[in-house]
């Protein structure tokens, strides 16, 4: 059957994949899964319940929730009546739910926890559109979503097919708000088209079947893991939803997955606990492991390296590379990375270790895929995010700006017409904001942001983000933000990683007392110059960062330097650390 709405993957997958378990979610130490049949009955039941609520077509539903089964039941629930879901982070601030209520119109809010319960029962303070929260988890005082489920007792599944009906691939699903770099969030709405179109093309590009299980940990609040729900029950992949962030590794191990999508942060920090692991080994266990990742940071994908690489790199799978893989499952067959940029070194490395990496590029406003590096090796290429996907098109401005168009661009943005116009031009070309070029005629090369390329005052360009992914590189550095717009120089505002630190501090016998003082440590301040000047070396003198401040607390999405999609926000951090950029310059 041909798929046209988002919900339409529900008769699909009655007809296609009758599974015993095609969702689970761990919840108080045990598995809990769900039915193909299970989803279509609680999402019907969301349908009806929400009907008798007087939920109508084009009502704004908000869901707040971290990634569960009942997620997708609500989303699919909403659908069918045309209405359209609002999903919201749920780590953003109360200031925020405010806004994003106010400026949806938004009509019901089903939350999680207790502690989202009163953020936003707070932020919907004053705010006449909102007529009830809900709540998923049992909340003393709260209506539990359970109430909406029990409203569909004695009600015929019939009665739905008139708003299914109703619904146009052209009507909105959805009203998904940016992270909002800059300024108020915008929503961005995307419409059934959209989001089908990027699944169906994007479905032959992975190695995946109904046989296949996947984790899911990203926010399916983000555009990217929403998509991907829907190609996998397209495909009719067994999705396991993570507990949490912080037991990933436990879940991956007890779930096998044979793909997952992630932000590049996350192999930063598994390839930073391997090397960890490894500088802590003695003898010939050492000189293994770094024999091994020196064969990876040689890997180049597609190439015949030659027998007498390709023997050596035999033995380091056995002996190195294996216990990679098991610490992801075992199963592992790719990885989809996407929303920053990944190191190149870290794609080579996984790569030589059997884990294929297919880095890829999108925006929210483009539902998400614009292109991604493929699993057959010919189609890859690192430090690219691939060849364009089926069906749409890209160009560049004189400038080097990417534009896109086709059936993948958003309807436009939330009671916002004046920044539409800015966005998408009278030829219908969606202005990316990012800048790129081709490599080989066909990969996709991401060059930095038009708004980030900053001049110095001598006159030239320069692209914070490939420093900072650059630098990023050392295992002494979490987080790293370029300055320098109209100065003298490039600098740089630095995050160690405080654990790698100490292991540096012990090993060279420097004694460890706190964070703020360490930073302070000649040493050690020593030391990242020595990181720096290598760092350097991969760019022009006029791009190098001349000085850089040591800071002695992470960004964070709570204290407002970081996006929920961890992405920097230069304009928070250079106000709250002017003093800092200050001093750089004081020289």
């Amino acid at each position: 059957m041909e798929i046209k709405r988002a919900f339409d993957l529900l008769p699909y997958l009655a007809a296609n994949f009758q599974k015993d378990e095609l969702l689970s979610k761990k919840l108080d130490g045990k598995w809990n899964s769900y039915s193909t049949q299970d989803l279509i009955d609680n999402s019907n039941k969301v349908s009806l319940g929400l009907k008798e609520l007087g939920v109508q077509k084009d009502d704004k539903i908000g869901i707040i929730s971290y990634n569960r089964c009942e997620w997708v039941f609500l989303d699919f629930g909403i659908q069918q009546l045309g209405a359209v879901s609002v999903p919201i982070y749920p780590t953003i601030t109360e200031e925020d739910f405010k806004y994003i209520f106010n400026d949806s119109n938004v009509k019901i809010i089903v939350v999680e926890t207790d502690e989202l319960y009163e953020k936003a029962k707070n932020a919907a303070e004053g705010i006449s559109s909102v007529e009830a929260i809900f709540t998923i988890n049992e909340v003393e005082g709260a209506k539990n979503w359970s109430e909406i489920l029990d409203l569909a007792e004695g009600k015929e599944v019939s009665s739905l097919e008139a708003d299914k009906t109703a619904v146009d691939q052209d009507d909105l699903l959805t009203l998904i708000y940016t992270s909002g770099t800059t300024g108020n969030p915008k929503g961005v709405m995307l419409s059934h088209q959209n989001l089908v179109s990027n699944f169906v093309t994007c479905r032959p590009l992975l190695p995946l079947d109904s046989e296949s299980n996947a984790l899911s940990f990203l926010p399916m609040c983000h555009v990217f893991e929403r998509m991907m729900l829907y190609l996998y029950l397209y495909v009719g992949v067994t999705i396991n939803y993570a507990e949490s962030l912080e037991a990933i590794g436990d879940n991956m191990k007890e779930s096998h997955p044979y793909f997952f999508t992630c932000v590049p942060r996350l192999l930063e920090k598994v390839y930073d606990k391997i090397y960890a692991k490894g500088s802590e080994l003695t003898g010939i266990k050492r000189k293994l492991f770094f024999w091994a990742l020196d064969l990876g940071d040689r890997f180049v994908v597609g190439k015949n390296m030659g027998f007498w690489y390709n023997f050596q790199l035999g033995i380091a799978r056995k002996l190195i590379f294996n216990k990679w893989k098991e610490a992801l499952g075992g199963n592992v067959r790719a990885i989809v990375s996407g929303s920053a940029a990944l190191q190149p070194r870290l794609a080579r490395v996984f790569w030589a270790a059997g884990i294929p990496i297919l880095e890829g590029y999108g925006l929210t406003e483009t539902s998400p895929v614009i292109s991604v590096n493929r699993f057959e090796p010919e189609d890859n290429r690192v430090g690219t995010v691939g060849p364009i996907i089926k069906g749409i098109e890209v160009k560049f401005t004189e400038s080097g700006e990417i534009l896109t168009r086709g059936p993948h661009i958003m309807k436009g943005y939330y009671n916002n017409p004046e920044a539409t116009a800015e966005t998408i031009d009278s030829e219908g070309w969606l202005h990316t904001g990012d800048k790129g070029t081709w490599h080989e005629d066909r990969f996709l090369k991401i060059t930095g942001r038009v708004k980030e390329i900053f001049k110095t005052s001598g006159g030239k360009y320069v692209a914070p983000p490939a420093l900072e992914n650059k630098f990023k590189e050392s295992v002494l550095i979490e987080q790293i933000m370029v300055v320098g717009e109209n100065q003298k120089f490039p600098g740089a505002l630095i995050v160690p990683n405080f654990t790698e630190l100490k292991n540096f501090c012990d090993k060279t016998g420097i004694t460890y007392t706190t964070d703020q003082e360490m930073i302070e440590n000649e040493e050690v301040i020593k030391k990242f110059q020595s990181e720096t000047d290598i760092l350097n070396e991969a760019f022009a003198q006029y791009e190098q960062i001349k000085r850089f401040k040591l800071l002695p607390a992470l960004w964070t999405i709570e204290s407002g330097e970081l996006t929920p999609t961890m992405k920097c926000k230069r304009k928070v951090i250079t106000a709250k650390y002017q003093a800092a950029i200050n001093w750089i310059y004081d020289c």
